[in-house]
């Protein structure tokens, strides 16, 4: 009588080689569609951040409480001033126990710029208050609005770039 041989057939290992294939190509696309989501989430937390940050600008510029450029209608130059900060104009009063005037307030709206997660870069798309809704350029006024510049489209059907 002859001993049979432990292990797998061809057959066996075949089988089992083409479930595998079937289950990975099943199991990738909602891999896609999750990580697509997710950058979608943090795409929207960024944009949410920045819009923020300008809003807080334009509410003090309205309040008189900084300076800003007659022409900006209130909006900051660029994103990097949300970073840098801007002096508050009634910061600086005597102390009278000290003798001396207080130092500068500084208020800062960023600490810095959000990535967008869809083109992985921190360069948005901006948008000035005296550009016209469907420019495609800034026109470097001020920032009023800011998107991504990703030409892709989300889940929902809708471009990145009209979020």
């Amino acid at each position: 009588m002859r001993r049979r041989e432990s292990g797998f057939t061809l057959t066996e290992l075949l089988v089992t080689a083409a479930i595998l294939a079937v289950l990975a190509g099943i199991a990738l696309p909602l891999v896609k569609v999750a990580v697509q989501r997710e950058n979608e989430i943090e795409l929207r937390r960024s944009l949410r951040t920045i819009r923020e940050a300008i809003d807080a600008y334009k509410r003090l510029a309205d309040e008189n409480k900084i300076e800003v450029e007659d022409d900006s209608d209130g909006y900051p130059p660029t994103l990097e001033v949300l970073i840098e900060g801007v002096k508050l104009k009634a910061a600086a009063k005597e102390d009278p126990k000290a003798g001396k005037t207080s130092e500068e307030k500084i208020i800062k709206f960023l600490r810095r710029i959000p990535i967008d997660p869809m083109t992985r870069s921190a360069d948005w798309g901006l948008l000035s208050s005296q550009d016209a809704p469907d420019a495609t350029t800034w026109g470097e006024e001020n920032v009023f609005d800011v998107y991504s510049k990703s030409r892709r489209t989300a889940l929902d059907g809708t471009k990145y770039r009209d979020w």
